[in-house]
């Protein structure tokens, strides 16, 4: 495997440990909500796990179908929430966090194009899709937290 390849697999891992944790992390923060329009904001952060859900895939299939390597089990570090407050807080840091890591990403393959002669256009495609989806989640955070940019 090229040096470019084994250094995409390791950020594509590194994507996927994030995504396992913020998955987690939402379903657990979702129980957490209490209060005047809890049900929404619960709603809301339980369809963010299942966007998240959706992204462990993508990734795992990148890795294991495009890259020809092993996508990781393990999971990133997980932050706790006990108020409404700082939970929008503390997913609102995780996404934009992922979605600089996710950029790196994308950067590489596309600088990269050559070396994914056959695997690009996916690799591209997959990879701005999830960062077009977190985006969204730091958009709709902002707006609950209540317009902060946090």
């Amino acid at each position: 495997m090229a040096n470019i390849r084994k250094e995409l697999v390791e950020l594509l891992n590194s994507a996927l440990k994030l995504e396992h944790a913020a998955r987690i992390q939402y379903l657990a923060h979702a129980e957490m909500i209490k209060g005047q329009n809890a049900e929404k904001l619960i709603e809301r952060l339980k369809e963010i796990a299942s966007d998240e859900e959706k992204h462990e895939g993508q990734f795992r299939n990148l890795i294991g179908n495009y890259l020809g390597a092993e996508p990781t089990m393990a999971i990133a570090e997980t932050h706790h929430g006990f108020k409404t407050e700082d939970i929008l807080k503390i997913n609102l840091k995780g996404e934009k966090e992922a979605i600089d890591l996710y950029k790196q990403i994308y950067q590489k393959v596309c600088e990269n194009k050559e070396e994914f002669r056959y695997e690009f256009e996916t690799l591209e495609h997959e990879i701005r899709h999830v960062i077009v989806d977190e985006q969204e989640h730091v958009a709709e955070l902002a707006v609950l937290q209540g317009g902060l940019n946090g």
